[in-house]
């Protein structure tokens, strides 16, 4: 099944409020985790990513 690719633009920061990367807004777990994801796992945090936009 084929792979989503990874949001990461680079920019690695965590946002100390939200607990999440400034640049692809995913949690440190996700981060971690992302490699071992199924691509279901991952498509579905890939939908979670606009709503943390704002």
């Amino acid at each position: 099944m084929h792979q989503p690719p990874s949001p990461c633009d680079g920019t690695c920061r965590i946002d100390p409020v939200r607990q999440w990367c400034q640049g692809c807004k995913r949690t440190l777990n996700e981060i971690a985790d992302w490699p071992i994801l199924k691509p279901r796992e991952k498509r579905a945090i890939l939908n979670q990513l606009p709503l943390r936009q704002g």
